[in-house]
């Protein structure tokens, strides 16, 4: 459950990583997003704060990622 449950918050993370125009936007904007999925997560699998802390990392990651393609300096 444990393992679903983190899985799930990485894919959230990244999904919701991509609001915002400019790099600092999208990171923080991901970064927040994915800190209140990974707690929602967290919360059902019996652990909000750490949850919370994992969507925090990874929105800000995959917000910096996005930013990053858009502007041409990743290619997938």
């Amino acid at each position: 459950m444990r393992f679903a449950a983190l899985t799930l918050t990485v894919v959230i993370g990244i999904s919701l990583g991509s609001c915002g125009n400019t790099t600092a936007s999208r990171s923080v904007s991901g970064a927040a997003m994915g800190a209140a999925g990974g707690a929602a997560i967290g919360a059902i699998a019996g652990d909000a704060g750490m949850g919370a802390g994992i969507g925090a990392g990874v929105g800000l990651v995959g917000g910096y990622l996005y930013d990053q393609h858009q502007k041409g300096n990743i290619d997938y």
